[in-house]
């Protein structure tokens, strides 16, 4: 933990994002100017926490022989783990010091958020869903504003920091499960889109340009990002039966849930309200949250004014 605060630290007195290098030089012999840059980026995830619920199923991972439960294991992880693409552009006021603004799209890594297998039940026994999966999957639109600190160049590679926030602007967590009964040739799919409430997060880089000709570089860094998404609301977008699309059969309020942060009898809830339920209107429930969080690597080009 003391490492993790540590490097924590480390990036967030040096970094920021996106690609620099030099630019005009006025009288005085200080860098200064407009640059643009395109890059693209991978992350690994950093901070697993334990996924939400998924349909009332707990992020477990279950194995069955027959009716016996043989193995039980938290899902954990984050959906900071996927590939970003995007770009922007700054302005350098001196030779040390500069800003930026970056537009990028993110998508993660599908993620098993809960599954259970291997379940058979006793002969006669009613059939039931049970064994299924759900898998997750981010994609996002994000602008990131930035401070840049340039640290100086050397043998024409320029390294500079810089630390910044990220504010996503559109996207969504799209959830699809995959359910087979235990009895009977059945197969239920069904795709659920939770769009989150306004969040911010907190991105810090280290990185190095290097001019390869005219106002064009290259460039590489280093880039931490961190942030949660607490879900707004959740619309099913697909449920087939074998195949067949039986989305219309669902009720309102199987289709759509609004999140909020505490549910009360006056809410649409069959945990607190069960009695005033209404089928016809979107169900109430909980607010959860997921982490999006990685380290990655960017590299990408830049041109300067």
């Amino acid at each position: 933990m003391k490492t993790k605060l540590f490097l924590l630290g480390l990036l967030a007195s040096t970094m920021t994002m996106v690609g620099q290098t030099s630019g005009t030089t006025d009288a005085s012999g200080s860098k200064r100017g407009w640059n643009f840059y395109a890059g693209g980026s991978y992350f690994g995830s950093v901070v697993a926490t334990e996924f939400p619920t998924v349909g009332g199923n707990d992020a477990l991972s279950k194995v069955y022989s027959g009716t016996t439960l043989i193995s039980e294991e938290s899902i954990t992880g984050s959906f900071g783990e996927g590939f970003r693409y995007g770009g922007g552009a700054g302005y350098r006021f001196s030779e040390r010091f500069g800003v930026q603004m970056s537009i990028n799209y993110y998508t993660s890594n599908s993620k098993t958020m809960a599954q259970t297998s291997g379940y058979t039940p006793a002969t006669g026994a009613p059939g039931t869903p049970f064994n299924f999966k759900a898998e997750g999957k981010i994609r996002a639109l994000d602008l990131a504003p930035a401070v840049v600190l340039y640290l100086g160049e050397v043998k024409g590679f320029e390294s500079y920091s810089k630390v910044g926030v990220i504010v996503p602007v559109n996207g969504y967590l799209e959830i699809k499960t995959e359910a087979e009964p235990v009895t009977g040739a059945m197969k239920i799919s069904k795709t659920d889109k939770i769009k989150p409430n306004p969040t911010l997060g907190f991105m810090a880089a280290l990185g190095t340009a290097y001019k390869i000709g005219g106002n064009f570089s290259v460039y590489g860094e280093v880039e931490y990002r961190n942030f949660t998404v607490h879900g707004k609301t959740k619309e099913t977008t697909s449920y087939s039966v074998n195949g067949v699309d039986k989305l219309s059969t669902l009720s309102v309020s199987s289709v759509h849930t609004n999140y909020t942060d505490v549910l009360t009898t006056a809410s649409n809830s069959k945990v607190t309200n069960a009695a005033g339920f209404d089928s016809t209107k979107a169900t109430d429930d909980i607010s959860s949250y997921v982490g999006i969080s990685g380290l990655g690597m960017t590299i990408g080009v830049k041109y300067s004014l």
